[in-house]
């Protein structure tokens, strides 16, 4: 049995007619944390939307949990414990941050309830604090916070995380950092987006560079970190 919990083969996608991703192959093992990286529009996020069935223009074999998922709806990715943090946050505005947590708690697809609320507020003191501040009440730090929180109360198999620091205060992106490493260590597969590809690095076991559409560098991040002039080349300005 393959050790993949996404795998994706020829994937090509559209916006109208833009054509955004040019034949990626992808894939994100159980346990590590890939960093996808990339100048702005080349297509990072569209891969991910693309992945988890928000592109409904694409084409291509996509699977998910070894199940066929290439013309898969957003909820099915879901269900089989992909977990997502968007880059608009999309928390509740008219919601509690107790509520925003306990609406998507549930056990994930092993039976596992490791992330639960008294683990998630130990993780993000500051929601502890604000427990009963409504979603539109927080800051923008707090608001991600809650994104994250709630994403890992379903006890997904892996969570993709699409520009978690954007925007954010210093000590606030800091502290993202401190909980994407936590993550990553707690043996939950993660896919990070992030412009600071530095930091990504520093997370990541294995890179996927785009560009324009096409990935032109992966590997294991290691020797690729001790090797900046190939990182330089299609990150660099």
């Amino acid at each position: 049995m393959t050790n993949d919990i996404i795998r994706a083969r020829d994937v090509h996608a559209w916006y109208g007619s833009s054509h955004i991703l040019h034949g990626i192959d992808f894939n994100l093992k159980r346990g590590e944390t890939v960093g996808l990286l990339g100048r702005n529009g080349m297509g990072k996020s569209t891969l991910i939307r693309s992945l988890l069935g928000h592109v409904r223009q694409r084409s291509g074999t996509i699977e998910l949990q070894q199940q066929d998922m290439s013309r898969a709806r957003p909820f099915h990715a879901a269900r089989l414990g992909i977990a997502y943090v968007p880059e608009g946050r999309g928390i509740f505005p008219n919601l509690s941050v107790r509520e925003n947590l306990l609406m998507s708690a549930r056990a994930g697809r092993n039976g596992t309830t490791a992330w639960d609320l008294d683990r998630i507020l130990d993780t993000f003191p500051r929601l502890a604090e604000r427990l009963d501040n409504m979603g539109d009440q927080l800051s923008g730090g707090e608001q991600q916070m809650l994104s994250i929180g709630r994403a890992l109360m379903t006890n997904p198999d892996a969570i993709i995380l699409d520009e978690a620091t954007e925007g954010l205060a210093p000590l606030v992106v800091a502290e993202i950092w401190r909980v994407i490493s936590l993550i990553r260590h707690s043996g939950l597969a993660a896919l990070v987006v992030d412009r600071n590809y530095r930091k990504v690095m520093e997370q990541s076991d294995r890179l996927v560079i785009l560009e324009k559409g096409r990935v032109v560098l992966q590997g294991e991040a290691a020797p690729l970190r001790d090797d900046p002039t190939q990182i330089h080349q299609y990150l660099g300005v």
